[in-house]
């Protein structure tokens, strides 16, 4: 049996409630989950590592300020504080993902450009370090390039006044260039470098013609010295050569050894004649007869002997004569 109109008007109001509330719900759960993301995307639901950082001055510094690491956010500033001893603090969070990135060696920078804020950095020069424990303190470096400008300033200014130092007439620069400007002049003139390293041309006109001299000085002494090469090599031919003094006085003392041991023979016959002259002087008869003829053999000896001795004189003689660089020769006899 069909449904009355009376039914269908009371179910239409009943099914359009239904379907209401279920995309109210439906919208609300969208809501929910939406919120739930986002506060996920921005790490509500994240454990965190809290960092504090310590500094003269936290110019440019502002909460939500990221902590970077080689270019990337690892951390975030949550609050700035003054501490008791008149230094600022950064209070920062490190997500527990990130905190390998930060270890007890790690450095803390806060860089602040001429242009633009201040940038928060962190740089890690080995990461097997200890891991850098939960609210650790660190002082932070700070790089203002602002800072920099007023010292920059002053030297500028100040290597301007040198500048202008040196540049001025009476200077030590321009005295140095007058002086070389007059050293090269003076080389421009008719003995170039010389006349500019001397002063003036007449010392370098002196200074050549002692060169001149030198020169034929030296020609001279060349000369001389073929000069004495021939009489050296002469001398050294007279002295050395064949039928040279060298030679002639090996012969002549040749001649005086043999003559020498003709004079040690008479004289050894001497000492026999005496020997026996001593001998007989016991018998009176014998001696007289003895005597009488060792007298008249040394006679004869001696004649000999004197004859032996004008040889080796005449021979020294003859020695001198050749080889003049010994005057005073003498022979000892035995």
């Amino acid at each position: 049996m069909d449904p009355t109109p009376a039914d269908t008007g009371g179910l239409a109001p009943r099914s359009m409630g239904v379907k209401v509330g279920i995309l109210l719900a439906v919208t609300f759960m969208i809501a929910i989950a939406f919120i739930g993301y986002v506060l996920y995307a921005r790490g509500a639901f994240e454990t965190f590592q809290r960092l504090t950082l310590v500094a003269d001055n936290v110019e440019g510094v502002t909460v939500g300020m990221d902590l970077t690491y080689a270019g990337f956010p690892i951390g975030r500033v949550r609050r700035l504080s003054l501490g008791k001893d008149g230094k600022a603090r950064i209070h920062i969070r490190v997500p527990e993902s990130e905190v390998r990135w930060l270890r007890t060696s790690t450095v803390f920078v806060m860089d602040v450009p001429l242009v633009g804020g201040a940038k928060l950095r962190a740089f890690t020069g080995n990461l097997q370090d200890p891991p850098l424990p939960d609210r650790a303190q660190r002082a932070i470096l700070r790089g203002d390039a602002n800072a920099e400008i007023p010292l920059m300033l002053a030297t500028v200014r100040q290597a301007l006044e040198n500048v202008e130092n040196m540049t001025a007439r009476n200077s030590s620069l321009q005295q140095s260039i007058d002086n070389a400007k007059a050293v090269t002049g003076r080389m421009a003139g008719k003995y170039g470098v010389l006349g500019g390293v001397l002063g003036n041309e007449d010392n370098a006109r002196k200074v050549i013609a002692s060169i001149d001299r030198a020169n034929a000085l030296l020609a001279n002494l060349g000369g001389v010295s073929l000069k004495l090469d021939a009489v050296v090599a002469k001398t050294d031919l007279r002295l050395y050569g064949a039928s040279g003094i060298a030679d002639e006085t090996q012969k002549a003392v040749a001649q005086a050894n043999t003559m020498l041991s003709e004079v040690r023979d008479r004289l050894n016959a001497v000492d026999v004649i005496l020997a026996d002259a001593q001998a007989v002087g016991a018998s009176a008869k014998t001696a007289a007869a003895n005597v009488a003829g060792a007298s008249a053999d040394l006679g004869a000896l001696r004649g000999e002997v004197e004859a032996s001795l004008r040889k080796v004189a005449s021979l020294i003689e003859e020695i001198n004569r050749k080889w003049p660089f010994e005057r005073d020769a003498k022979i000892k006899l035995p």
